[in-house]
């Protein structure tokens, strides 16, 4: 079963942290990554766009992958369907970054599990946008 951490841990999180790896950020600007990105941007944080299909997104250059990322990451924010999300998680160890947090409607429980026990912070099915607004 997931598991979130309480609204209020949320908020801490977010104030600790600094940069937010987005993993499926569209460069459409209609699109539900773009916007969210585009507000914690705003926000202060600093988005590293991970798409191997774009070349940049908010000003920054993309990377293909997790892996490509240079310097430590606080939180992957991702925006890929569910099945993606144990592929994912298992890149997401491999860089050894905070919090992994799957976008709202975005949960699976291999991932969760897999993250679990390797002792992150796993958040699942929340827009990180909501609980920035909500926990400022």
């Amino acid at each position: 079963m997931i598991e979130n951490p309480s609204r209020e841990e949320m908020g801490q999180m977010l104030k600790k942290s600094k940069r937010i790896a987005v993993v499926g950020l569209s460069n459409n600007p209609e699109r539900t990554s773009y916007m969210v990105s585009k507000a914690m941007q705003d926000s202060g944080y600093e988005i590293i766009p991970v798409n191997p299909t774009v070349s940049e997104v908010l000003g920054v250059k993309a990377v293909k992958a997790l892996k490509d990322i240079e310097g430590h990451v606080d939180i992957v924010n991702v925006f890929r369907r569910s099945e993606f999300l144990p592929r994912i998680a298992k890149e997401f160890a491999e860089i050894d970054a905070d919090i992994f947090w799957a976008q709202l409607g975005v949960e699976n429980e291999e991932a969760y599990d897999y993250l679990k026990e390797k002792g992150y912070t796993v958040i699942m099915d929340r827009c990180i946008k909501v609980e920035h607004a909500l926990t400022k």
